[in-house]
């Protein structure tokens, strides 16, 4: 068996000399240990892309083994935290360390959480897209957080249409006639009574937000439980009958096109103490055929834009 085998990356010359912003692999899958304030240690099954850039003009390629090795200690060896995230960018540049300058990981899991029902107390699983973004450019580490909430919104506007049917129906139903409370009462429990619902449909919201670099935890219950409380329709896990007749109640006290939603979400972490964030707001209507879209941004410089 040959002991010296060929090692093309580090020994051939490039075809075509120059730069790249970024080179390494994408769709790594990997379980990690994910660790974050009010939560219990958890095993995601992540997705991770890993990068370096390639500074070496006339380097043939980059040690991608080593991106894949490194990420292999994080998820057999280490808990995923801002910390060891960032040992993880150390490691791919001091192992590119003449060729690489700056590094990048994407890591995407769906995050399982138990959820309270609204008034029975039952309990359920609802699951959180989560994205963690890390880059080590030039010694800068940058730090980002994505997740997506999941919610109901009621239209105003069809609300509105149908409260004025409710009313045209009241008054074909009595008009002329002398009220009673009983007559009234047992009226508007039937279906003669609501002739007509508002639309309404789950929606997502979208939050990226950029951490301190010095964060010691991840905080992804913190905000889900900020934005679900601020929008209060999140879609719910487990539901009994009164549970659904209170999620009704909230969604007819909490009409908002995707407008508002967006305002709520933008004032609520204005009043946060991170260093940036973005806001997208879907509406996946069900009286159109299209989504009701809306965005926004904390506005500072070398932000995220829209």
């Amino acid at each position: 068996m040959q002991n010296n085998m060929p090692d093309i990356a580090h020994s051939a010359s490039a075809l075509q000399t120059g730069t790249l912003d970024w080179v390494g692999m994408g769709n790594i899958e990997l379980p990690l240990v994910l660790e974050s304030k009010g939560l219990n240690q958890v095993t995601v099954t992540a997705k991770a892309d890993a990068f370096v850039n390639l500074q070496k003009e006339d380097a043939k390629g980059i040690h991608m083994s080593r991106l894949f090795l490194a990420l292999d200690t994080l998820s057999c060896e280490q808990i995923l935290t801002p910390k060891t995230l960032k040992q993880l960018l150390d490691n791919f540049l001091s192992t590119h360390n003449d060729l690489s300058t700056g590094a990048k990981v994407t890591l995407q899991f769906e995050l399982p959480i138990r959820r309270p029902s609204l008034l029975s107390k039952k309990m359920g699983w609802k699951s959180y897209p989560i994205t963690l973004d890390a880059t080590l450019i030039n010694g800068i580490y940058k730090l980002e957080l994505a997740l997506d909430v999941a919610y109901s919104s009621t239209c105003p506007c069809s609300a509105a249409l149908s409260r004025q049917l409710i009313q045209n129906a009241f008054q074909q139903a009595f008009d002329g006639k002398q009220l009673d409370f009983h007559s009234v009462h047992d009226w508007l429990g039937s279906t003669e009574g609501i002739v007509a619902t508002p639309h309404s449909q789950r929606s997502i919201a979208n939050i990226k937000v950029k951490l301190t670099d010095n964060s010691s935890e991840f905080e992804i219950l913190d905000l889900i439980e900020l934005v679900e409380n601020e929008l209060k329709t999140p879609v719910q896990a487990a539901v009994k009958r009164e549970d659904e007749q209170e999620f009704a109640r909230l969604n007819g006290q909490n009409l908002m096109f995707c407008e508002d939603a967006a305002r709520k979400l933008k004032a609520l972490l204005n009043q946060q103490t991170y260093l940036d964030f973005y806001v997208k707001i879907n509406h996946y209507e069900s009286l159109h055929a299209h989504d009701a879209v809306a965005y926004a941004v904390k506005g500072v410089e070398d932000g995220y834009n829209v």
